[in-house]
């Protein structure tokens, strides 16, 4: 006896009427933190629910909600309200740049290459590679300090400092307007082009960027850290077994590291910059996307349109909702 076929549900709004995809939901899901083998149980049971639907088109909204319903009821409200904000960011209406500065050793490209594959940004930029382009038109003798790591710019420093006066941040304050100049230029082109950009490095100094705001873009600029000091130094021993990445040099510098972290912190602070302390990475991206909705709810509540409407409102009754739920764990632990 021959099987029958699976039945084909449309989706309404796509284009063409493109048929449900376990593959592409389950790819949706596992955005959340969710793992493979139970975003695939999710999108399965989508599915079922979909024929079980007795129709032969189901429109984009009722195919997240369906989505929504299942996943609570397989995961937990925790996915639930996941799911919501990264799908709110997915849907934005104007390009999208997330600046993420921070100290040598915090994670920051870990934490860019992560988030670009989750949003499907195709475009993620260190400022480290601005500065090698930077290096190639300018020579050493005219603008020494973009020839040294970060934590090493008070080598390039020539001229006299003040008693009080400290020669790392000073060397890495020439550094980090030099960089900033060539990051500027990649922001203005992204908004020209329409096009989303992660932007990662120890130069995106907050306060050194002038147009990290715009009306033509959603702009998020985040001060990534890492607060406790031997967890920060840990991350430099994995460093240590690739020569090409010199950890030895890190170790032997980190000191130096942490000044400049403190003073990104404090630059950030005055601001108004958001800091993000990185312990775990799915704990981390979940912060900058709260941080990315927050910044959008901002544009809305002024006028800009960012999405269509209640998008981004749903994805705010979604933070607030996690915020409830910490605050009550917290209260039980306690």
């Amino acid at each position: 006896m021959t099987e029958k076929r699976r039945k084909r549900i449309l989706i309404a709004e796509r284009e063409h009427g493109l048929p449900y995809s376990k593959g592409l939901t389950a790819s949706s899901l596992m955005v959340t933190g969710l793992g493979p083998v139970k975003s695939y149980s999710v999108a399965n049971k989508v599915e079922q629910a979909l024929v079980s639907l007795d129709q032969e088109t189901i429109s984009e909204e009722q195919l997240v909600e369906l989505t929504l319903e299942v996943l609570r009821g397989e995961a937990g409200e925790h996915y639930a309200q996941a799911f919501v904000k990264w799908q709110s960011v997915s849907e934005l209406e104007m390009p999208l740049i997330i600046l993420l500065g921070g100290a040598t050793g915090v994670g920051k490209s870990t934490i860019a290459t992560q988030l670009a594959t989750r949003l499907g940004i195709t475009r993620v930029i260190s400022t480290d590679a601005v500065r090698e382009v930077l290096r190639s038109a300018l020579t050493s003798d005219m603008f020494p300090w973009l020839y040294a790591s970060s934590f090493e710019a008070d080598k390039a420093v020539r001229q006299p400092i003040p008693h009080s006066g400290d020669r790392l941040i000073i060397g890495f304050r020439e550094q980090a307007q030099s960089v900033a100049v060539g990051a500027q230029a990649l922001i203005d082109r992204s908004i020209r082009e329409g096009t989303d950009l992660i932007l990662e490095g120890a130069h995106l100094v907050p306060g050194f960027l002038e147009g990290a705001s715009s009306d033509e873009a959603l702009i998020v600029p985040l001060l990534i850290t890492v607060e406790d000091e031997e967890l920060h130094r840990s991350h430099f021993f994995w460093r240590t077994r690739d020569t090409q990445r010199h950890g030895d040099r890190y170790l032997n510098n980190f000191r130096k590291i942490r000044r400049l972290q403190q003073y990104m912190i404090s630059s950030a602070l005055a601001r108004g910059v958001p800091a993000i302390s990185h312990v775990d990475l799915d704990t981390s991206l979940s912060e900058i996307i709260d941080h990315v909705i927050e910044r959008a709810m901002e544009k809305v509540e002024s006028g800009t349109r960012v999405a269509e409407e209640g998008v981004v409102e749903r994805a705010v009754e979604a933070i607030g909702q996690s915020q409830d739920e910490g605050r009550a764990r917290s209260e039980t632990v306690s």
